[in-house]
């Protein structure tokens, strides 16, 4: 056991770091748009919550490269790697077309969001200057994937901190203005950011001719046109895999709105209590993703009974971590919420939330490392039902019943947000048991 969990690790730590990295990006524009003006930080949140809901949907149908890709690998078949490469590059040109008209023309989103006239503007302007960066972005994704599933993801962290170095000069420069450049606001950051994405997506392709592990697959070595039979093949695991990101991210998100009804203290402290949970997700996300790769290379090279070794182990050493991380956090609770606001009321808010984080965040560690193994054996469908279900209809439906006392049986200590909690819980419980039966019942076969 100790063998795989130290190449686990191995693995697990570059993608933790460049994930944190991630985060990062969103935490530095929050912080510098905020002290531009109120107006752009409300348009930066809602243009992001937009941004983010399409970037994850189409990133996720990507991601089905690495699977397929660490399988190839396991098998030695280089020459189909490279062909599966550019493949998922014509994908990645036909999501971008459709990505872009999203972005570019966000109107009927914005009108269903009714969203206020001063904020309008702003968050268009946002949103377009994203779209132009929405092409490299989703390239990076490619070779983000491709880099995990040959077992190199140092490829990727070096160059997500590179990234995160010149976020916070691009950002100065671009919302407060400067060297002939007029002060763009939260546009600005957007900018920034497509600067940044394009940067990356140019390195990472040069990264691709110039590193020896890359060359045997022979990507750029000559023109192929779409192969429908890959490209099919790379949809039916790519499509659920990126509905059951948004998924995630819509069931999150939604949670936030119906809380937003309780009051901005409510809120507040519901927003603590989400942060602290998205920080100890990456941990798990990470774990989730080697776990994926090793599996997948295992399997490639006709090693099940390795692959499901594997896979014990990581789902054991994500819930082990988790329940460390849980005991920490139950422990230093007031100090953690302590160093996120001076504010009694939303202290004592979030206080309530914070012990719940504990037990979500155990189940979200299992939930989500299943779910990337399962990804290994290129099981996608089934996973993303067992999502819809869970999420969608015990988290957010037995949040809402419980969060507003619809029927009037709801215990006092089970309204507001912490009935969102404990039914977003329950969701994860839920999900994480059935994907972990699931994949039982996969990997025997």
């Amino acid at each position: 056991m100790f063998a795989d969990v130290r190449k686990i690790a191995e693995l697990a730590w570059p993608v933790l770091i460049g994930q944190l990295a991630i985060i990062a990006f969103g935490v530095i524009d929050t912080a510098m748009v905020g002290r531009y003006s109120a107006v752009d930080l409300a348009a930066l949140g809602l243009g992001s919550s937009i941004y983010i809901s399409v970037y994850i949907g189409l990133t996720g149908i990507l991601t089905a490269l690495q699977p397929i890709a660490a399988q190839l690998y396991g098998a030695r078949r280089y020459a189909e790697i490279g062909e599966e490469v550019r493949q998922a590059l014509w994908l990645a040109l036909a999501l971008t077309v459709l990505g872009f008209l999203i972005l570019y023309f966000p109107g009927p989103m914005l009108r269903l969001a009714r969203v206020p006239e001063a904020l309008h503007e702003r968050t268009i302007a946002y949103l377009r200057i994203l779209s132009f960066g929405l092409p490299a972005s989703l390239a990076f994704r490619v070779y983000s994937s491709l880099t995990n599933s040959v077992g190199k993801p140092r490829l990727v962290m070096i160059l997500q901190i590179g990234a995160l170095l010149l976020k916070v000069p691009l950002n100065t420069w671009f919302i407060f203005g400067g060297l002939g450049v007029p002060a763009m606001g939260g546009p600005g950051c957007a900018l920034a950011s497509t600067a940044i994405n394009w940067g990356l997506a140019a390195v990472g392709m040069l990264v691709l001719t110039r590193v020896d592990v890359f060359t045997p697959f022979g990507i750029f070595e000559r023109f192929c046109w779409p192969v429908w039979r890959r490209q099919a093949a790379q949809l039916r695991l790519g499509i659920p895999m990126g509905l059951s990101y948004l998924i995630e991210v819509t069931s999150y998100t939604f949670m936030a709105l119906f809380i937003a009804r309780f009051g901005t203290t409510t809120l507040a402290g519901h927003q603590i209590a989400g942060n602290i949970g998205a920080v100890l997700y990456m941990t798990p996300l990470a774990i989730g993703i080697a776990s994926s790769t090793l599996v997948a290379q295992a399997l490639g090279a006709h090693r099940p009974e390795a692959a499901r070794t594997l896979s014990r182990h990581g789902i054991i050493m994500a819930v082990a971590i988790a329940s460390c991380y849980g005991a920490i956090v139950l422990v230093l609770r007031p100090y953690i919420i302590e160093g996120y606001t001076t504010n009694k009321q939303v202290a004592a808010a979030a206080l309530p939330l914070v012990l719940i984080v504990v037990g979500y965040h155990l189940f979200d560690a299992l939930q989500i490392t299943t779910a990337f193994v399962l990804r290994a054996y290129q099981v996608a469908v089934v996973p993303t039902v067992i999502y819809a279900l869970a999420l969608w209809g015990v988290g957010l439906g037995g949040g809402y019943l419980l969060g507003f006392n619809v029927g009037g049986f709801t215990p006092s200590w089970l309204t507001g947000a912490r009935g969102f909690w404990v039914a977003n819980t329950a969701s994860l419980a839920i999900a994480g048991i059935g994907l972990l039966m699931y994949w039982r019942a996969v990997s025997r076969r």
